[in-house]
C-alpha cells in the first residue's frame, strides 16, 4: 500500500512500523523510508500484561507524537496492529486526519478505538461497519492486492510453474508460514485425490513443514509425478492461483482478496485460532456470496475435506460458476478506493487551513 501511495503521486511517504517485523526489512528494500516505533499487544488471557502493555504504549505514544511533529504529515494512515495504536493516537493529539482501513470482517482492538476520531474507515466487508464507533465514516472499499496480482493470467502462470495447460489444477497453501493441519490432511487423502483423473496439486507447504511433507510425500508417490508439485514458498503467488482452478486454504484477508481479485472458486478452512475467529466470519461471507464451500478445522480429520474438493474436480460447471461468484466479489480497485480516502483527508485538511 505504501508503495502504491507513492505510485500515485504521493512523494514523501513514510512507513511507521515495529523495529523486529518483516517490514522493517522490506519497506527500506522497496526504496520506502521506515521508521521504527516499539510496540506490542497483550496477552488477553493473562491480565498482567495489559499493565505492562499499557505503559508501554505510552511510551510509544510519545515516541509517535514526537514523530508527528517532526515530521509534519498531510494525513496518518493506519492498517490496524499494534503499532497503529499510538500512530492513531499521536494523530488525534496533533490533530492530523486519520484514515483506517480493516480487512477483516471483525475489526481489530486497534481499529475498534481508532474509529471514533477517524476522519475515514475503509472496510473490506460490509458486516465490519456495525463493529465501528463512527458507522456513518465507513466506506466499504475492499481489501487492497499487490500489482502482480491484478496482472495474473493463467496461462503464464501455468508455463511459470510448469504445469499442464489443460489440467485440472488444485493449489493448496496455508498462508506464508504454512498450516500443519492442512498440509497433513493433504497428505492423507492424497492417495484418493491421486486417483482423479487429469488433476494436479501445486501444494505450498510453508517452510516450517516442506521436509516433513516431502518425506511423507516421498511414501505416498510411487514415482515422481507431475501430478503432485510441492514447493515451500512461492513469491508470485498471483500466478499459482491464477493457475489453478480450485484454491484450498486459510480464510486470511489476504488471502481471500487476492483469490476474488483474480476469481477462483476457493474451498477455505478457517483458522480456529484467530482472535474473534475473524477467519472463519471472512470465510462466511465468502461462502454466502456463492465463491468458497467452507471447511471448519475440525473437519480436517474427517472426510469433509476430501469431499470439497473431489466435488469441485468432478463438477466444471459448478468450480466456474463458483469462479464467477468469486470475480464478482473481488474488489480490483480497492487499492485506489483506499487512496481516495487519504487524497479526500489530506484535501479536508487542506480546506480547514485556509478557511
Amino acid at each position: 500500500m505504501a508503495g502504491l501511495l507513492v505510485e500515485s503521486g504521493h512523494d514523501d511517504v513514510l512507513f511507521v512500523g515495529t523495529p523486529d517485523s518483516l517490514e522493517a526489512r522490506l519497506v527500506p528494500e522497496a526504496g520506502i523510508a521506515f521508521h521504527a516505533v516499539s510496540s506490542r499487544g497483550f496477552d488477553r488471557g493473562n491480565p498482567l500484561t495489559l499493565i505492562t502493555s499499557g505503559f508501554r504504549v505510552l511510551s510509544s505514544v510519545a515516541s509517535a507524537w514526537r514523530l508527528l511533529r517532526s515530521y509534519g504529515p498531510d494525513v496518518v494512515v493506519g492498517f490496524g496492529g499494534y503499532v497503529s495504536l499510538p500512530i492513531g493516537i499521536a494523530a488525534v493529539l496533533t490533530k492530523t486526519p486519520l484514515v483506517l482501513h480493516e480487512q477483516n470482517s471483525v475489526p481489530g482492538l486497534a481499529n475498534k478505538i481508532l474509529s471514533r476520531w477517524a476522519t475515514a474507515v475503509g472496510v473490506t466487508y460490509e458486516n465490519s461497519v456495525k463493529h465501528l464507533k463512527r458507522a456513518e465514516r465507513a466506506v466499504v472499499t475492499g481489501n487492497p492486492v499487490r500489482r502482480e496480482i491484478l496482472v495474473a493470467d493463467r496461462s503464464s502462470g501455468r508455463e511459470a510453474l510448469d504445469l499442464d495447460p489443460d489440467a485440472t489444477v488444485v493449489l493448496v497453501f496455508g498462508g506464508s508460514r504454512g498450516a500443519r493441519h492442512l498440509n497433513e490432511t493433504l497428505v492423507r487423502m492424497w492417495p484418493r485425490l491421486s486417483a482423479e483423473p487429469g488433476l494436479q496439486v501445486l501444494h505450498v507447504t510453508g517452510t516450517i513443514d516442506a521436509a516433513a511433507v516431502a518425506e511423507a510425500m516421498s511414501g505416498a508417490l510411487q514415482s515422481p509425478s507431475r501430478d503432485y508439485r510441492m514447493h515451500e514458498y512461492i513469491s508470485a503467488m498471483g500466478e499459482a492461483i491464477a493457475a489453478s482452478d480450485i484454491v484450498v486454504a486459510r480464510a486470511g484477508a489476504t488471502s481471500i482478496a487476492e483469490i476474488t481479485a483474480i476469481g477462483r472458486a476457493a474451498v477455505l478452512v478457517p483458522y480456529p485460532y484467530a482472535t474473534d475467529d475473524h477467519q472463519t466470519l471472512n470465510a462466511r461471507a465468502v461462502s454466502a456470496g456463492g465463491a468458497a464451500i467452507v471447511v471448519p478445522d475440525d473437519q480436517l480429520d474427517g472426510e469433509a475435506l476430501e469431499d470439497a474438493v473431489r466435488g469441485l474436480v468432478r463438477n466444471r460447471a459448478k468450480r466456474e460458476t463458483m469462479a464467477a461468484a468469486s470475480a464478482a466479489l473481488g474488489r480490483r480497485d480497492a487499492a485506489a478506493r483506499v487512496v481516495e480516502l487519504i487524497r479526500s483527508a489530506t484535501a479536508l485538511k487542506g480546506s480547514k487551513e485556509h478557511s
